[in-house]
């Protein structure tokens, strides 16, 4: 990786000083009468800053906003963070998805503890040390929390100087990523350089929006070439994502006589590690067509119980539900059942009160399945 002034050196621009700084006073003139207020930027603390930008990958705002607040008033710095169960963390995390994020983070916080002294890291370099934090999140906790000139470079920067400049190439590419740096290394405001880059990512989310073509309201549009030229539905550009894949599962929601549900932890190294879900296995069938023997089996494997006693578990369609991961589709068909009360239980098979599902951290996909056991349909 080249140094910051390798880039500037590689990549300048042709903006005179006085543009240059035109552009920082259009930006934060803007910011400071429309940027969001995000109960995050109450404070330049490094543990908030770093908990809301782990969130905030993958999820909108909207949606993050609770699940902060909730996180920091249980965890509200790195110490406790770092000593807390992994049941606790997984069940703050419930609903986010993505829940190496909050792993990455306990390991950071207890590397945070021990290499660190407990205080946060403060420099670049060294936030890129700890677990889970890459190049934008390290930019970011160093610019907003400790004022080092750090551009952070997230899609909504990418965005804007892509139009800004009318890079036209693939910005997936690690040499554009370098040149866009290098760019926004001349651009970003040395005095309020985490304002600098809140400002841009507000302008991003809010007017300079993938959709928004028509960018009157933009406070850049002097400097903006794709919005005088008209073409800035062609920036970023960015090859098209590979079609998910879609895998078929079949879910197995048993009770037993005592209504308690059969649950089932994923384990170290699966897709939802630590999360209890239904148990579950990968089987194509046209189940609507199934026998009872052929519904059954997929769960006999895996789990090795009732072995020649298929028809036992009465099995009967419930519902469908689809869930989408980032890379992944899963199709998952619910089968419902009752566990016979004479035979053991399988691998890894849990009983579960109905008043202690709370305390079993699980996955939206898992939220999805209990509608059908509330008669709530699908969502």
């Amino acid at each position: 990786m080249k140094t910051r002034q390798e880039l500037i050196e590689t990549y300048p621009i042709s903006w005179s000083q006085t543009k240059i700084k035109a552009f920082r006073k259009a930006l934060l003139n803007w910011y400071d009468q429309m940027g969001r207020s995000l109960p995050w930027r109450e404070n330049q603390d490094p543990y908030s800053i770093w908990v809301s930008e782990i969130m905030l990958q993958q999820t909108q705002v909207k949606t993050v906003i609770p699940y902060y607040q909730r996180f920091m008033t249980t965890l509200p710095n790195v110490a406790a963070l770092a000593k807390a169960s992994e049941e606790q963390i997984l069940s703050l995390w419930q609903g986010l998805g993505y829940y190496s994020r909050v792993r990455n983070m306990q390991t950071a916080a207890q590397e945070i503890v021990t290499n660190f002294d407990g205080q946060f890291p403060q420099t670049k370099a060294e936030l890129l040390t700890l677990k889970g934090i890459g190049d934008y999140t390290a930019a970011a906790i160093a610019s907003m929390a400790f004022g080092q000139v750090e551009p952070a470079l997230d899609g909504n920067l990418i965005r804007i100087v892509t139009r800004l400049f009318e890079i036209d190439h693939d910005v997936t590419k690690a040499k554009t990523k370098q040149e866009l740096l290098g760019i926004l290394y001349q651009l970003i405001d040395p005095d309020r350089p985490g304002d600098f880059n809140q400002a841009m990512m507000d302008l991003g989310a809010t007017v300079m929006t993938p959709d928004n073509l028509n960018i009157n309201a933009s406070p850049l549009k002097e400097f903006d070439l794709s919005y005088q030229h008209g073409t800035a539905k062609n920036y970023p550009n960015k090859p098209k994502k590979k079609k998910s894949k879609s895998q078929h599962f079949l879910a197995y929601y048993i009770s037993n006589e005592k209504g308690q549900w059969l649950m089932r932890q994923h384990q170290e190294g699966e897709l939802l590690q630590g999360l209890w879900h239904y148990p579950m296995v990968e089987a194509d069938l046209v189940i609507e067509a199934a026998s009872q023997d052929e519904l059954s089996q997929p769960f006999i494997e895996k789990y090795h119980v009732l072995e020649g006693q298929a028809d036992r578990l009465n099995l009967a369609v419930r519902g469908h539900v689809k869930h989408v991961f980032s890379h992944r589709i899963w199709q998952v068909d619910i089968l419902e059942g009752t566990w016979p009360k004479d035979l053991p239980l399988g691998d890894n098979l849990e009983w579960v009160d109905l008043d202690h599902l709370s305390d079993h951290p699980h996955s939206s996909l898992q939220e999805k399945m209990y509608q059908y056991n509330f008669d709530l349909g699908e969502e």
